[in-house]
């Protein structure tokens, strides 16, 4: 009788510690998705310049849909700000997984193109190794859909970007209406015309130096200034009809020449999303923005009938 007792308690012993770590082992499995954030591939593309005559990198982001189907996949266009460069969205968000995350929540393609430290992605008249706007448009877009499994076609592209970025996003959009079906700004720097900055007067004198060599002149009152602003672009965004997601943080330098595109846009009634937030001109800031334009986006992209379910 003891040893059947005896017996029937190591039973029971062994069979508890099984059960014990099955449990763990559902328990893990349960957890797996927050050990694993993302499974987002980043590729790194050399991207060759004919017009500059150089090649520049491109960080792109694929879905992990991506590997495992034969879909052709909706493309968000991610640009940096003046003074980064194309890897800033993936080295300076406080979180590092944020694009792969949105890249994988949305099923989009993140392109993260070079637009050097004050190319400001347009065509300088003065610098013929400044091309950003052809670049991007005549090199980038075609090298990415070469590449990848991409919807080659605006109802598949979007723009969006900070601060230098935003503003590129906004005038390539505006000026090519053909490639994107939308366009969105964050912080971003919408009226060329420095002296309307909240900045010191350092800050000023360097950014009169680099006009000076993009431009040709550090005088606002130009056409070349007046004429490549997006803030004086609004009639040509009205006519152009695309979704527009402007936002920027109150305490951002920036936040008077953001108003004031709002206000135009208001104003000649353009439909258009904007946002002010507690916030200024950081990395902190743009994490927390950035969701809201890969979800506009997506309802683009679901209305163009080119989304990945």
């Amino acid at each position: 009788m003891k040893n059947r007792l005896i017996s029937h308690i190591v039973s029971q012993t062994k069979y508890d510690n099984s059960m014990k770590q099955v449990r763990y082992f559902l328990f893990l499995f349960c957890l797996s998705p927050f050990y694993t954030a993302y499974s987002a591939q980043v590729d790194s593309l050399d991207v060759p310049s004919k017009i500059m005559k150089k090649a520049y990198k491109a960080a792109v982001v694929l879905p992990s849909d991506y590997s495992k189907s034969k879909n052709s996949f909706p493309v968000l266009y991610l640009l940096h700000g003046g003074g980064g460069h194309f890897s800033d969205w993936l080295k300076l968000t406080p979180d590092k997984s944020l694009v792969q995350n949105l890249s994988d929540q949305y099923q989009m393609i993140v392109v993260m193109p070079e637009g050097e430290t004050f190319g400001w992605y347009l065509d300088s008249p003065f610098d013929p190794a400044s091309q950003f706007e052809s670049y991007i448009i005549k090199e980038v877009i075609p090298t990415i859909d070469r590449t990848y499994r991409t919807v080659k076609s605006a109802k598949g592209r979007v723009i969006t970007g900070l601060s230098m970025g935003g503003h590129g996003a906004m005038y390539l959009s505006t000026r090519h209406p053909d490639v994107f079906s939308a366009a969105g700004s964050m912080s971003g720097a919408l009226d060329m015309n420095f002296t309307k900055f909240r900045v010191n007067e350092s800050f000023a004198k360097s950014l009169q130096d680099r006009f000076t060599k993009l431009l040709g002149t550090a005088d606002t009152t130009k056409d070349i200034f007046v004429n490549n602003s997006v803030v004086n672009m609004t009639e040509i965004i009205k006519k152009n009809g695309l979704p527009i997601i402007i936002d920027c943080g109150v305490d951002d330098f920036l936040v008077d020449v953001n108003r004031e595109l709002h206000r135009r846009l208001v104003y000649n009634n353009t439909p258009h999303e904007y946002t002010e937030r507690p916030g200024a001109h950081t990395w902190e800031y743009w994490q927390n923005s950035l969701p809201s334009h890969f979800l506009l986006f997506q309802k683009v992209f679901k209305s163009n009938g080119v989304a990945v379910q």
